[in-house]
């Protein structure tokens, strides 16, 4: 069985910032391959890429992907929401700015939030974690306050594409938590994830009418260089590390630091594409440090019950060692 931890500790913290800088950078490698390969096209090749990794990394560990173990079902289902989740993102992008389609996007952590207080016990936010998530959408809301000009009826269709893709993203984060894809290998959880989302994706894609580039070897090496960062960096290491992280630790905390993503992504255009960073960065950043800590935040009825819990877990331990 995994083991559950009521709290971030060091290890979940460090892995959170890390993958957070990863997804920011994600953003600028997409747009250096759209030149070449576009966004839809570059999800579903990062899904096929990645299920192939997947499968060689878990023969390697002797897993087996495919045997019975309560899981088909809610896989599916978590796949179906992953695939529909990036078709929604990369479809809202042609109508919608990249500025309100991030602010949008990172909704998601309210509709985890939510969803862990109604369906998984002992993961309930109390008032002041409430506001720390609201204190962290801020500081998003705050750097990227000078793109949100009033919206056109393309940018009202492309944010509210933008804003299911979100809530697409937090149920599939809940289903996981709440799910016996939380108990599973974590390799597994993310087999299904990216193996359903490559069926649902190419199709998807010629759908919308992307024009596939005509050979591989055309493309221009920074477009690789960008593909194979999604491919491996992305949807192999990084899917692989959040889906282990929400098997063990409390996904609305978890999912509070994912508000860091977005200011990644811009000091990541900043150095790679020399885009402007100014003092709105830096009060961003303390409105959202300050939320994730008030969400991770012990409450003091939790502090209370662990002090009364630790004499009672003493009384046994020595009660166990006379018997003994």
């Amino acid at each position: 069985m995994t083991s559950r931890h009521t709290h971030l500790d060091t290890l979940a913290v460090s892995m959170m910032v890390a993958l957070c800088a990863a997804w920011g950078l994600q953003s600028v490698a997409i747009k250096f391959a759209m030149a070449e390969a576009p966004p839809i096209f570059q999800a579903a090749v990062r899904s096929i890429g990645a299920s192939l990794l997947v499968l060689f990394w878990a023969r390697l560990r002797g897993q087996n992907l495919f045997s019975r173990d309560g899981s088909l079902w809610p896989g599916l289902w978590a796949g179906v929401l992953f695939g529909v989740e990036f078709l929604l993102l990369y479809s809202g992008l042609n109508y919608t700015s990249a500025s309100r389609a991030i602010l949008f996007l990172y909704t998601s952590p309210f509709v985890v939030a939510l969803g862990v207080h109604l369906l998984v016990p002992g993961e309930q936010l109390d008032r002041i974690q409430a506001v720390g998530l609201v204190c962290a959408f801020s500081g998003v809301a705050v750097v990227f306050a000078d793109g949100l000009s009033l919206p056109t009826y393309d940018q009202m269709f492309g944010d509210a594409l933008i804003l299911l893709a979100a809530v697409f993203w937090g149920a599939t984060t809940i289903l996981i938590r709440a799910s016996r894809l939380s108990v599973i290998p974590a390799s597994k959880t993310l087999f299904y994830q990216l193996a359903v989302s490559a069926l649902i994706l190419p199709p998807a894609s010629l759908l919308v009418g992307e024009s596939w580039p005509q050979a591989p070897l055309d493309l221009a090496p920074v477009t690789w260089l960008a593909i194979v960062y999604q491919v491996v960096g992305i949807a192999f290491i990084s899917y692989f590390c959040w889906f282990w992280l929400i098997g063990r630790y409390p996904a609305g905390r978890l999912a509070a630091f994912s508000f860091l993503t977005p200011l990644f992504g811009i000091i990541a255009g900043a150095l790679l594409l020399d885009e402007p960073v100014t003092l709105k960065l830096l009060a961003a950043f303390l409105l959202v440090a300050l939320g994730i800590r008030l969400v991770n935040r012990t409450s003091c009825k939790r502090r209370t019950d662990r002090k009364e819990a630790a004499p009672l877990e003493e009384e046994r331990s020595s009660s166990s060692g006379a018997s003994s």
